[in-house]
């Protein structure tokens, strides 16, 4: 069997890995993109380990990324996400991934396909997911992005330059509404556990955020706890499966609308053996990313979870009362910290005006990608 090269970049955005293409290099956005994109990752994979491709066989290390030249005038550069299933024949292109945005514009700079001069820049990228606007900050040194400095993140060993991502007028990404029922809180009727209380909250991407208790868990859970849990993941995947009928998205999509489950702030350990007080968050979360939990948070969902829990009534706000703009976040892997503002309008209703984190990104490896000739065929 022949195959053919793909000139591609690896890179590292924050806690996700994925491969980095321009879109000149690949066939227009349809079927035959997606074959070629799966071949390259090694998806499907029966197995769950993507062991003939690049992926990673989780969620986080199973993601692609396609540059082109902007189609927006405020911006510079296009980019399209595509989170890749791994043991589907499904590469999901309806929502963002705010880890892997963070290494956009090292990316663009290093390819030279913009040019700066030494020192902090600041780029405006187009996300042709959801048509948002990121505003990406970050350090050039000698024509490349940096990558050395003192900003540590947590679930990513070393320190790192920082990224800073600003997403701009997140609300509504998926279904045009913040609020996508108009409430803070809605009750779904979810089968095998009856009438369950959640919030279904669209900030950068579409979520459901229910009480960890509410659902038979206590919320300082590590991933593997529960990974091989079959009837705890379907009962999961059926609150998952009803909030998007709610929210009125497609009940089998893999990625939206994204499962969050909050506790409120407790001493727990993280998967480094790291132990974390209480006093350094202000609640818990975990998250389901393609049906298995993920090992830390994604970063979609914990923009989310920033603005949602500044929105009266919510059952996140509920864990973290009184919490104001900055908002501290546990997770697996440690705390993450971001920034949230919100505007609450006369009519009651509240508008997400923009969510900032920041994060680190490096080149992992730049050459070709090897595809069977045979995932080009019609």
């Amino acid at each position: 069997m022949s195959q053919r090269a793909i000139p591609a970049v690896f890179m590292r955005g924050g806690t996700s890995k994925g491969l980095f293409f321009h879109a000149q290099d690949l066939p227009p956005a349809g079927p035959a993109r997606d074959h070629v994109l799966l071949a390259a990752m090694g998806s499907p994979d029966p197995h769950g380990r993507q062991l003939d491709g690049l992926g990673g066989g989780i969620s986080s290390l199973s993601k692609v990324m396609i540059i082109a030249p902007s189609s927006r005038a405020k911006a510079v550069l296009d980019y399209t996400f595509g989170q890749v299933a791994v043991d589907q024949s499904v590469i999901d292109w309806r929502s963002n991934c705010g880890n892997l945005t963070s290494a956009v514009g090292p990316f663009a700079v290093d390819e030279g396909l913009i040019k700066f001069g030494d020192g902090e820049t600041e780029l405006c990228l187009h996300n042709t997911n959801s048509g948002a606007l990121v505003q990406a900050r970050f350090e050039i040194v000698a024509g490349h992005a940096r990558i050395d400095g003192d900003f540590e993140l947590q679930g990513v060993a070393g320190r790192g330059a920082p990224i800073a991502l600003d997403f701009v007028a997140p609300g509504g990404a998926i279904t045009g509404k913040l609020l996508p029922t108009g409430n803070a809180r809605d009750q779904l009727n979810v089968p095998g556990l009856g009438a369950v209380e959640v919030s279904l909250v669209d900030a950068t991407t579409a979520c459901v955020f229910v009480r960890a208790n509410d659902i038979g868990l206590r919320g300082t859970e590590m991933p593997d706890a529960f990974a091989s849990e079959a009837a705890l993941l379907k009962r999961l995947e059926a609150v998952r499966r009803a909030a998007a009928e709610a929210m009125g998205l497609a009940v089998d999509g893999l990625s939206v609308p994204k499962l969050g489950f909050v506790a409120p702030a407790m001493a727990a350990s993280t998967l480094s053996g790291q132990a974390l007080a209480a006093d350094e968050m202000q609640f818990t979360a975990r998250m389901m990313s393609m049906g298995q939990p993920h090992r830390a948070l994604p970063l979609t969902g914990a923009m989310c979870l920033a603005i949602a829990v500044g929105i009266d009534g919510s059952v996140v706000q509920e864990m973290a009362p009184g919490s104001g703009q900055e908002v501290a976040i546990a997770h697996p892997s440690g705390v993450l910290s971001l920034g949230a503002e919100l505007r609450h309008e006369a009519d009651g209703g509240w508008t997400a005006e923009r969510v900032t984190v920041t994060r680190t990104a490096r080149r992992l490896m730049e050459g070709r990608v090897l595809v069977p000739s045979v995932a080009f065929a019609d």
